[in-house]
């Protein structure tokens, strides 16, 4: 299976070519056919050019320039709409994220997993450098997310996740344009019933910089993406489920070549030249 992992970016010069020489450094060790889809996200910086520099030396590395205006729901939409592997694993390019999991989602999905969501907060897994006003509303709204949806992952809101590009396919279209994308995905899979391993995994928080979520301004965010797919999973799972087996069977049916990705649908994000 041929691996894309989407970094989405956003004046992230000081972290990105470690970035990125440190993953793809982990994969070609660990043998793994990878595509990477870099989109920057309006960054005003030199991380576009870092980034092309990149680029330049791996044919694997592809980078998308986005316009403004700039959003981490928007920058990764882009991404997955230009993804063509058969696993989407969602990478920060700040360095939070360790290389060696992304590995370890993918020999999970090689075991047959559709969606594979790390944990920081379970045996085995670790946090450093996590502002405490954060973490605190971290646990409490993963905690509220445990309750309404009655489920065992305790740490949906991360991005760092890995999807069969089926479910992306079949989840989608994503609309959410900021951090409120992370609960868009990870519920939008769990809500249709998609076989998801929970596995440990490393967080490191920058120490430089600042980070782009603000807590004010995505509370009402993610409380609409909450609230839709609460009701979605309440009032219409039925026809979701119905939804996902239809795709599923049509999919199926549908001859291609092994090597011939089926691409996303346009729908699945905007394209480049309307995002103004």
């Amino acid at each position: 299976m041929k691996l894309s992992v989407v970094i989405p970016v956003h004046d992230e010069q000081a972290s990105i070519a470690a970035c990125l020489d440190g993953l793809t450094g982990t994969l070609r060790r660990h043998r793994i056919p990878y595509e990477i889809v870099l989109v920057d996200d309006d960054s005003v910086d030199d991380t576009g050019r870092v980034a092309l520099a990149r680029a330049a030396e791996d044919p694997a590395i592809r980078c998308i320039r986005r316009p403004p205006p700039a959003g981490f729901g928007r920058a990764i939409r882009a991404g997955l709409q230009a993804a063509n592997g058969d696993v989407v694993v969602i990478f920060m390019g700040d360095l939070s994220d360790d290389p060696e999991d992304v590995v370890a989602y993918y020999r999970k999905i090689e075991e047959g997993y559709d969606c594979v969501f790390g944990s920081r907060f379970i045996r085995g897994g670790s946090v450093e450098h996590y502002p405490p006003v954060k973490l605190v509303a971290n646990r409490v709204v993963n905690g509220l997310i445990q309750v309404m949806f009655w489920t065992r992952f305790n740490d949906l809101t991360n991005a760092f996740k890995a999807y069969r590009a089926d479910v992306i396919r079949e989840c989608g279209p994503y609309y959410a344009s900021h951090f409120n994308i992370t609960i868009e995905m990870s519920l939008g899979a769990l809500i249709r019933g998609y076989s998801i391993a929970q596995i440990p995994i490393r967080w490191s928080g920058r120490t430089w910089g600042s980070s782009n979520l603000k807590l004010r301004e995505m509370g009402r965010r993610y409380l609409c993406v909450l609230l839709k797919t609460f009701f979605e999973k309440v009032l219409v799972a039925d026809d979701l489920m119905a939804e996902r087996a239809a795709q599923r069977a049509q999919s199926d049916s549908t001859p291609r070549r092994a090597e011939e990705p089926r691409p996303l649908p346009p729908a699945m994000a905007e394209p480049h030249k309307h995002e103004t």
